[in-house]
């Protein structure tokens, strides 16, 4: 994978925008969890987009030092998630591979998983997403030097 894809800024806002515009579309909605760090940002704008104060940011750890990818049974994933349903949103900046969405899947059966760019391979496990990106580096606005 040598190849880059390069997203701007304006692009992004308004393919969060447009995210937004799904979102409304396929139901209320009452509580984001941003899955840290790359869903961070499109929360924080869909969180404003959607008017839905009740925010907050899970962590969840798949890699150990480096690029060591942990086993899925040894995944720590820090967050309250004692109150989520069907008007709660996960939200991811990509839906590469699709592991971390369905990581989260497993305890959060009843949330809707939304991404703002999905990969193929990472497509299904996303509910709704505004586009598809190409299967190689995604570079977002602020990975650029």
């Amino acid at each position: 994978m040598t190849d880059k894809y390069y997203i701007s800024w304006a692009d992004f806002h308004q393919d969060v925008k447009t995210l937004a515009a799904k979102i409304k579309s396929s139901g209320d909605y009452n509580k984001i969890i941003a899955i840290s760090r790359g869903g961070l940002l499109p929360a924080g704008i869909l969180a404003y987009e959607l008017d839905i104060r009740n925010s907050q940011a899970i962590n969840i750890s798949s890699y150990d030092t480096g690029e060591i990818r942990r086993a899925d049974e040894d995944v720590e994933i820090d967050c309250d998630i004692s109150d989520v349903d069907e008007h709660t949103l996960v939200v991811d900046d990509l839906s590469d591979s699709g592991r971390t969405f369905r990581l989260m899947r497993q305890l959060l059966p009843q949330a809707k998983f939304v991404a703002v760019y999905v990969k193929e391979q990472g497509r299904a496990e996303a509910d709704i997403y505004t586009r598809q990106v190409p299967d190689t580096w995604v570079v977002f606005p602020w990975d650029v030097e």
